[in-house]
């Protein structure tokens, strides 16, 4: 299964990251890939085998999906691993580096959609994620 990369620089200290990555009072600002989306509903169980379910939604009501798996590791605040509920592999590592977070998100890529079309918007909900970052 082909792997696919996508990361950012967060001028931000790394518990600040870590907490609003993993909090659902923050994830519902970030997690989507574009202004006619949103996150209406986060629920994190964040422990090694603990569910989260994000839900994503287009804003005009037509479509709705929930993202969601199975932590596998949950390392503070250092790395996250998990397999989404089709199976399929994701790990994140947030690494300081000189007063700045580098967030790698490493996924298995899925067959229904090209893999720069997968990247293109895992990449732009790490770019939301990242504004929000900045915001608070």
């Amino acid at each position: 299964m082909e792997k696919i990369k996508v990361e950012t620089l967060i001028s931000a200290p790394v518990s600040k990251v870590w907490e609003c990555w993993t909090l659902p009072e923050h994830i519902v600002y970030w997690n989507f890939a574009s202004e006619d989306w949103h996150c209406p509903e986060a629920t994190n169980d964040l422990r090694p085998g603990g569910k989260f379910n994000y839900t994503m939604a287009s804003r005009d009501g037509e479509m709705s999906f929930g993202f969601e798996g199975i932590y596998d590791v949950v390392d503070r605040p250092n790395r996250i691993a998990f397999t989404l509920m089709d199976g399929r592999k994701v790990e994140i590592d947030f690494k300081e580096v000189d007063g700045k977070t580098r967030v790698t998100e490493v996924f298995e890529a899925e067959s229904m959609n090209a893999p720069e079309l997968q990247r293109a918007g895992w990449q732009s909900i790490l770019d939301n994620f990242k504004i929000h970052v900045d915001k608070v």
